[in-house]
């Protein structure tokens, strides 16, 4: 397990949320019937152009300061235990420490999912961070997926990691690093990290070409990648992942009901609350009122998910199998608690 380093001040948080946490998100989910985590595209412009992502030549301006504070308000206010702050790039807003200080003393779980590249920088201000998701893709592949040279966040990363952070590798599976996985998880062992893993999703707003460059097409060697993940956690290395998840995406074939939209509330940069990062189908504004809009939406947004053909997202299925109480993946999960703690 990765040798975690945790200040006193960060230890007494942590645990002071996770004994009551997993029922107080069941109170939250099924008997509420409200959200746990809001998802919040902090920014709307990146320093990196990955040709495999669709958000950086988006521009939809973002929300200012005082209204995230409110949004954030809202949010706590329905009963919302997590705010994860993503897309763009977030460290690209330099008033993230603010608005994560505002979200921890509202008593929220904060998370960031960055890819790395200012993390040494702003890792200082980070004091109100207490899960970190760091994209690193590969390693003789990394520059050429990202376009900056992987040293430079691997710093980021021990920065983070020795500031307390809970520090989460995460790797998207592609057809360009399939030789590279395994080095990747000894990488994470040897940073002290976790590291987790999903398949490269194929946007259809992205050109083919993109995709017979670097999409998995070698299902058989990528069949035995994903053996060699589950072999690798069951031998105690930190990836993060439910085993029950890397059978399922050995196939990439969705098998599971989501409940994405049951779990999360999405907001874009410019207020916008949509379903999410598949479908990305408006559900209304935050102008509107998060509770309103909540409930109004909630057959529009189950039949979008019945009618869905299924994502690989490791947060959006995850959640999902948790959500349905599969055995391995809720074990998966307290086992990762009691880790952390």
């Amino acid at each position: 397990m990765p040798p975690f380093h945790i200040p006193l001040r960060r230890l007494i948080d942590v645990m002071a949320f996770t004994p009551l946490m997993p029922l107080t998100a069941l109170w939250q989910l099924k008997v509420k019937n409200r959200p746990l985590i809001l998802s919040h595209a902090i920014n709307s412009k990146c320093n990196l152009h990955c040709k495999f992502c669709p958000y950086w030549e988006e521009d939809r301006g973002e929300m200012r300061r005082e209204e995230v504070f409110s949004l954030l308000e809202e949010a706590k206010s329905l009963g919302i235990m997590l705010y994860n702050a993503w897309t763009v790039e977030p460290l690209l807003r330099k008033d993230l420490p603010e608005i994560l200080k505002h979200a921890h003393h509202l008593g929220m779980i904060t998370s960031l999912v960055t890819n790395g590249v200012l993390l040494k920088k702003r890792a200082k201000e980070l004091s109100d961070l207490d899960h970190l998701s760091v994209s690193v893709d590969g390693i003789e592949s990394y520059e050429e997926m990202r376009g900056v040279k992987l040293d430079k966040v691997l710093d980021g990363i021990k920065e983070a990691r020795d500031r307390g952070i809970t520090t989460v590798i995460n790797c998207v599976i592609s057809g360009k690093n399939l030789d590279e996985i395994e080095e990747l998880i000894h990488l994470a062992q040897e940073l002290g990290v976790w590291i987790s893993f999903e398949p490269i999703h194929e946007y259809e707003d992205i050109p083919q070409e993109v995709w017979e460059d670097i999409g998995i097409r070698n299902m058989g060697k990528y069949g035995k990648i994903i053996d060699r993940i589950i072999e690798l956690k069951e031998e105690g290395f930190p990836v993060i992942n439910s085993k029950t998840y890397l059978r399922m995406i050995k196939s990439l074939s969705p098998d599971f009901r989501c409940h994405a939209s049951d779990i999360v509330l999405d907001v874009t940069s410019d207020g916008r609350i949509e379903t999410c990062r598949v479908h990305r189908e408006s559900l209304g504004e935050i102008k509107d009122e998060l509770a309103n809009v909540w409930r109004s939406s909630k057959a529009r947004r189950k039949k979008i998910s019945m009618e869905c053909r299924g994502c690989l997202f490791f947060g959006y299925a995850e959640l999902s199998l948790l959500y349905s109480l599969k055995p391995e993946v809720v074990l998966n999960g307290i086992r990762i608690l009691n880790d952390i703690r």
